[in-house]
This record gives structure tokens, C-alpha cells and sequence, in this order.
């Protein structure tokens, strides 16, 4: 099953837990120094926030997927929505290790879809050390997570 995912950076993260625990009725599910998240039923909502540089509103949307099959039958509906789709496998980042795919929409909101295999120690392990595979760059106002891939003209 899906449950959206949403992503904002915040200028101050302890001023946007507040706001948002009043406003899900609920604490992080998830919280470091420098990020929260939230694993909301009704909606199926990942809400995450983060205060890691990078400018404040929506970081990036998309889609956690359950299982490993679910992931893959997205990949065919994500290519046609955008011929720049970027795989990332086993990746790294928000403290947690997944399999995704990356899109952009017209607007430039990158959306990612993606499979968690399991929790890291840190938010973006590999990152530090260039993660990103050589079609991806990071987003310039983002950090590990939003990744922008190439737009035909």
C-alpha cells in the first residue's frame, strides 16, 4: 500500500515539531537533531522535516511503498511521467537505507518514490562522500534528499 511522502525544510526544527505534533495530534515518530517524522494512518501520510541549510518550504513529495514489488511496478508510470527518472538503489539518506526512483515534474518539485530496507545512524551516511550517482546532482537547495534529474527542453 502507499502512503504519501512529504518532505519541507524548516528554518527552525524545534518550532516546526511543535507546530506540527498539535497539528497531526501526535509526537515525531522519528526525531534527531536536525529531523522529524511523522508516520500518520488517516492519512496515509510520512510527513518529515528537517533543518539542514536548505531553503524553507517543500523540500520534495512522493511515495513509500510497502513492499519490493510495489517499488518496481511503479518504475513504467514514473518513466512515462518523466524521461529523466534517476534510480537510486540501496541508497542512504534521512536515516534510513532504501531503494528509489527519482522524478521531476514540470513545476521542478522533485518527487521521490521508494522501498526502505532498514534504519542508518545517520541522516545521509553517504553523502559526505558523493553519494549521488553521476546522472543525479543534489538540488541547490536541498541536501541529501531532493535530487533534480535533467529535463529535456
Amino acid at each position: 500500500m502507499k502512503r504519501f511522502h512529504v518532505h519541507v525544510a524548516v528554518t527552525n526544527l524545534d518550532d516546526g515539531i511543535a507546530f506540527y505534533a498539535k497539528l497531526f495530534g501526535v509526537a515525531p515518530t522519528v526525531r534527531k537533531a536536525d529531523y522529524a517524522k511523522w508516520m500518520i494512518d488517516d492519512p496515509r501520510l510520512n510527513f518529515a522535516i528537517s533543518s539542514r541549510g536548505a531553503k524553507p518550504g517543500i523540500n520534495h513529495l512522493g511515495f513509500q511503498l510497502d513492499t519490493d514489488e510495489e517499488f518496481k511496478a511503479m518504475r513504467d508510470q514514473l518513466a512515462a511521467a518523466d524521461e529523466g527518472l534517476v534510480d537510486e538503489i540501496n541508497a542512504n539518506c534521512c536515516y534510513a537505507r532504501s531503494d528509489k526512483y527519482w522524478v521531476t515534474d514540470p513545476a521542478g518539485i522533485a518527487w521521490e518514490t521508494y522501498h526502505t530496507l532498514g534504519s542508518i545512524p545517520m541522516f545521509d551516511a553517504e553523502c559526505a562522500e558523493g553519494c549521488c550517482a553521476p546522472q543525479v546532482t543534489i538540488s541547490s537547495t536541498a541536501s541529501c534528499c531532493a535530487r533534480e534529474t535533467a529535463r529535456k527542453a
